[in-house]
């Protein structure tokens, strides 16, 4: 039996978004009375500024949004906070540094990247934030320090990009640099190193910017890690890699594993994406038994995919989105949306939600046939995934942060 492991120590209430693409990670919510109109002057209960800089999406819990962000000083170095919002009226609760300017040097980062990207993570009273090879934090929800780990050092290229995952009681995040790549896995109550695994493939670039994804297949638990070159599933426990997926070339791996029907649905990164659909449930080198199917055309390099009943939705980063049937791979349509990606897709209530990279909103049906519902603009840069909570959506753009619902 494959089932979904929560990622959490408690269930997240049923309106929180706690991590990166919400509860179960896969950018999927319960939520049944979403906006499918906005603009910068409709359907905005508030919008607030975001100091600094960071792509960071919002993290959302028991009536607090939680974000990240880098503020460069004119010595040339980079000071990293944790910012906290009140969810009903955007009022900033507070700003904390992590790690000051004389900490973390400002380093070149892609223009798709920022100080500030990976997305933090909250379980119960405490808030996780990640600033890959800069360090990692643990704070209250008072904006408090409870401990930073900074030990971790790796040569990243382009900056830092995924997010963390929790696992029983760890912290699990990948750090593929230039060289060396590993998984870190920390205690979550102390920071302190558990274990480190390291990445094995040999590749030509070794960096990649992707988040683990924690799931369940025969009663074992697995962190789907993806890197440069192959897909491992390792064991919590130690670190051990329980499977692998060659998949060639590919490197700077961005977008999240998803989990559905028994398939693991991964993409292979630059310079040519694929999307495949792998079995989770072998050992060792399972390239050439485990693999379901893949397909080339229509693979993202950046934006994650969703998965809505027997469908599976993406949308590649030239804007032209796709529906396949999740078990075959066989495709129902594809059709071009206005603009560049980044940010994953989420689904609710039957309706898929992409976001492009120049702040176009825009809304699909879920369905076999195309049907668009609508196209929002927000005039804004737009990088940041999509957040949902309290029966509103959640945008973060270069500068602000929205709050969009139904008035």
């Amino acid at each position: 039996m494959l089932v979904l492991v929560c990622a959490l120590g408690r269930l997240a209430r049923a309106e929180d978004w706690p991590e990166f693409r919400g509860p179960t990670g896969q950018g999927i919510s319960t939520a049944a009375a979403l906006p499918v109109e906005w603009s910068p002057t409709k359907n905005v209960a508030w919008k607030t500024a975001v100091p600094g800089a960071g792509w960071s999406s919002p993290a959302i819990s028991d009536r607090n949004i939680f974000l990240t962000t880098g503020v460069n000083n004119a010595s040339g170095g980079v000071s990293l906070r944790a910012l906290a919002f009140d969810v009903t009226t955007g009022r900033a609760l507070w700003e904390t540094e992590i790690f000051s300017a004389t900490e973390a040097s400002v380093q070149p980062v892609h223009a798709k990247n920022s100080p500030a990207s990976p997305t933090p993570i909250v379980e119960g009273d405490w808030v996780y934030v990640h600033f890959g090879h800069h360090g990692t934090a643990c704070l209250d929800r008072a904006g408090k320090i409870l401990w930073r780990n900074n030990r971790l050092r790796y040569d990243p290229l382009h900056g830092n990009g995924g997010s963390p995952a929790l696992v029983g009681g760890l912290l699990v995040f990948n750090s593929d640099g230039t060289k060396d790549p590993f998984v870190a896995a920390l205690d979550k109550t102390t920071g302190e190193l558990v274990w480190k695994a390291p990445r094995t493939a040999e590749v030509r670039q070794y960096f990649s910017f992707c988040t683990p994804l924690v799931i369940t297949v025969g009663g074992r638990t697995q962190i789907i890690t993806p890197g440069s070159g192959a897909v491992s599933a390792l064991d919590p426990k130690d670190g051990r890699e329980i499977w692998r997926v060659r998949y060639g070339a590919g490197y700077s791996v961005v977008p999240r594993p998803v989990f559905a029907h028994g398939l693991l649905f991964i993409a292979t990164g630059f310079n040519r994406a694929d999307l495949l659909a792998i079995r989770p449930d072998g050992a060792g080198d399972v390239t050439d038994t485990h693999v379901a199917w893949r397909t080339t055309k229509g693979a993202p390099l950046t934006p994650s995919v969703v998965v809505v009943g027997d469908e599976l939705y993406a949308v590649a980063d030239s804007g032209v989105a796709s529906c396949f049937d999740a078990k075959t791979g066989t495709v129902h349509w594809q059709e071009r949306l206005e603009g560049n990606y980044s940010a994953s897709p989420i689904v609710a209530d039957g309706k898929i939600y992409f976001l492009s990279e120049e702040g176009v909103g825009t809304v699909l049906k879920a369905s076999r046939t195309f049907e668009k519902i609508a196209t929002n603009k927000l005039d804004e840069r737009t990088l940041a995934s999509y957040a949902v909570a309290d029966g509103a959506l959640f945008i973060r753009s270069a500068a602000h942060l929205y709050r969009i619902e139904r008035k």
